[in-house]
């Protein structure tokens, strides 16, 4: 398995005085191409390198610089402390030694010092210095003390340098620096390995060969979660019913159903070896109990439609569960939400429920957003606010992972 395609959500970007930072508005494009939140801090020597403006630009966000901003009758706080909590990870690029010296002796003269003295989230960082800097004793030893404190380094390279000069201490070329950040992280997350099965979109009930029972679920739910594990580092199948959608990554493997006794099949036949499964899918309850072989004429008057139950596949999966398993479903209801969602976890056996109402606008089918509170088993309820659906995706696999770890 490849690389994952997307990084971490939100990348706090910080770029230093040195004559790499030339690269970095091709970095952030990179990094948000790659499905990254970026924010761009400067330090003041970087503005001699490159524009805040095509940052911000490129970026969606102000490039920060300045602990405490200053305008005529105003005055704006970057809070350093809420810039290194909203990160999912921090990546210093170009790294200079003046910048990794300052790193290492816990010095915090700007605003990006004072965001990495108080990150939490994972530190990677870009050196970029002449041969003979980058070959000092002391920035030796600076290197050597960040690593033992758990920064990452990618690169430098080896190639032509601004003194004219040939060796080591190039900066990792946007392209590849983001690559090698995705394989990083993709070997670092805790889905990495981890093979996930996920249900997506309707089912058909047929009635004849032309007309079914059905309902209107888009399948976008679904194939969120499955594009947002795979980009995780999870092996996927996905059992798809019938949609219009496309799930592009070579790590999700797609198996195309049309009816609840399709999906029913497809799915049991991968339970068993799966770590996580999360069915999603909006299964029909009923089918026909005899179908058609030719097209009911009009002419022919309203034949009786009698139905029969389908499979409950949740049920089944909860049923047979073993040790390690996590097993998620969804409910979707339109009134006594909380308890009708509460009462499905607890009777299939489920280890985190999804519950979303009719009720909510934006929420349920068709729609590019949702709103849902994701219930466990001890009932523990934590309700989300409207978002998009990747968004919503990758809330409830926050939420799976924090037990994942534990899952053999």
């Amino acid at each position: 398995m490849g690389a994952p395609s997307v990084l971490p959500r939100r990348i706090l970007l910080g770029i230093t005085g040195g004559i790499a930072a030339y690269k970095t508005p091709q970095l952030v494009r990179a990094l948000v191409k790659a499905g990254a939140e970026v924010q761009v801090v400067l330090t003041p020597a970087a503005h001699e390198f490159v524009s805040p403006l095509v940052l911000s630009t490129l970026s969606r966000r102000p490039a920060l610089t300045e602990l405490v901003e200053r305008g005529p009758g105003s005055m704006t706080w970057n809070d350093h402390v809420h810039l290194a909590r909203w990160a999912d990870l921090l990546l210093i690029a170009p790294a200079t030694a003046e910048t990794l010296a300052k790193m290492a002796h816990g010095l915090c003269d700007n605003l990006l010092m004072a965001c990495w003295l108080s990150a939490e989230c994972p530190v990677y960082a870009a050196p970029a210095m002449d041969l003979e800097m980058y070959r000092n004793p002391a920035t030796r030893a600076n290197l050597a003390l960040l690593k033992e404190r758990g920064v990452r380094f990618i690169g430098p390279e080896e190639g032509e340098l601004a003194s004219g000069l040939s060796g080591k201490g190039r900066m990792t070329e946007p392209d590849d620096l983001v690559s090698q950040l995705k394989q990083a992280m993709g070997e670092a997350s805790v889905w990495a390995g981890k093979k996930v099965l996920i249900t997506a979109g309707p089912t058909h009930e047929a009635i004849d060969p032309v007309r079914f029972i059905g309902n209107r679920s888009s399948g976008k739910m679904g194939f969120a979660l499955a594009l947002e594990a795979a980009a995780r580092g999870a092996l996927v199948e996905l059992v798809a019913g019938p949609v219009a959608l496309e799930a592009p990554h070579p790590a999700i493997r797609r198996t195309n159903v049309v009816s609840a006794a399709q999906m029913a099949i497809a799915a049991k036949e991968r339970f068993g070896d799966c770590d996580v499964a999360i069915l999603s899918a909006a299964v029909a309850d009923w089918t026909p109990a005899r179908k058609a072989d030719s097209k009911l004429k009009k002419e022919q008057g309203m034949p009786p439609l009698e139905l029969e139950p389908t499979e409950d596949i949740l049920a089944w999966m909860g049923g047979r569960k073993k040790e390690g398993q996590f097993l998620v479903g969804f409910a979707l209801e339109t009134d006594n939400e909380r308890v009708n969602a509460e009462g499905k976890l607890r009777r299939k056996n489920l280890d985190l429920i999804v519950l979303n109402s009719l009720n909510d606008p934006g929420a349920g089918f068709g729609h590019e957003t949702n709103k849902v509170t994701l219930i466990d088993a001890d009932k523990n309820a934590e309700e989300l606010p409207l978002m998009s659906k990747t968004e919503v995706a990758r809330a409830i696999l926050d939420r799976i992972g924090i037990v994942l770890p534990h899952a053999k």
